[in-house]
């Protein structure tokens, strides 16, 4: 379940993203959070299934106490297997020390020009103390390319770095090269995937929650297919078709069924950590589709 309430604020300003340095007014902010505390209680109550979680606010969600609760919160339940959110790790870590390790996850992003490179690896090295699984990376951006390689080396080999290809740009071979050294799968994020009629989990095994239970299949179609609380989400699981061109996001292709995604990145899709990474990756690269 990738669940995203109405939260759209952001303490980082981000020139690449719409909603940098965002300010939700109290009354939003009010009813993200019983948005959140009620997909929360909804969580703990559906025992009937297994469920894997992953928040993906439009802002920054960590700095707000109600998504650290629910975090800790649903790494307890016992038929949760993962609960991960994306995230700018601005936030300290300390309050992990509450959640279950072996649930708890998370899939941050560094923003060189918002925090210094060493105030983020700091914020790494908790994690890596407390045993929390988290991957972290960047936007591909010309710019970033220094600060990613810094990043990558300052790293144990062990934390997945990541790279997002830039939205709406075109990579020539030698540029795609350089990333890709930073990153082996960087390949999948550097074009769109072609996915208009191709199979997807999206609406099958993953859905996307809105704040007030709409569920859709995932976040880029908006064709509502039930609702989480009056329980029309279950009869509407279907394999299904994708009826989006291209697929040129994360979240979304890593379901699409031709790719394989599922496979590659086994037991850590919701916190974007390949299985078996390293060696697994490096030495038994997935080959992409044409």
């Amino acid at each position: 379940m990738l669940y995203r309430g109405p939260l759209a604020s952001c303490n980082y300003d981000c020139p690449y993203c719409p909603f940098a340095k965002r300010h939700d007014p109290p009354g939003l902010l009010r009813e993200d959070r019983a948005a959140l505390e009620r997909f929360t209680g909804w969580v703990a109550a559906t025992t009937d299934v297994r469920l894997s979680v992953l928040f993906t606010p439009w802002g920054e969600g960590l700095t707000r106490s109600w998504y650290r609760d629910a975090m800790v919160s649903l790494s307890h339940l016992p038929h949760v297997e993962r609960v991960a959110i994306q995230t700018n790790l601005a936030a300290r870590p300390d309050w992990l020390a509450a959640a279950d390790p072996a649930t708890a996850a998370l899939w941050a992003t560094y923003h060189p020009g918002q925090v210094t490179r060493e105030r983020f690896l700091a914020r790494c090295a908790a994690l890596l103390r407390m045993g929390v699984r988290f991957s972290v990376g960047v936007v591909g951006l010309p710019e970033h390319l220094d600060e990613a390689r810094a990043l990558r080396a300052a790293l144990p080999e062990r934390v997945y770095v990541w790279v997002n290809a830039a939205e709406g740009r075109r990579y020539t071979p030698e540029e795609e090269a350089r990333w890709t050294a930073l990153d082996p799968l960087f390949g999948y994020s550097v074009r769109p995937h072609l996915s208009l009629d191709r199979p997807c989990h999206a609406g099958e095994t993953a859905i996307s929650v809105r704040g007030d239970g709409t569920v859709r299949r995932c976040h880029f179609v908006q064709e509502e297919i039930g609702n989480l609380y009056d329980g029309t989400w279950r009869a509407a699981l279907r394999p299904r078709t994708c009826v989006n061109a291209i697929c040129d996001c994360h979240i979304g292709y890593v379901h699409l069924k031709p790719l394989g995604l599922r496979e590659v990145f086994a037991g850590g899709v919701l916190e974007r950590i390949p299985a078996g990474w390293p060696d697994a990756v490096i030495s038994g690269h997935v080959p992409l589709d044409a």
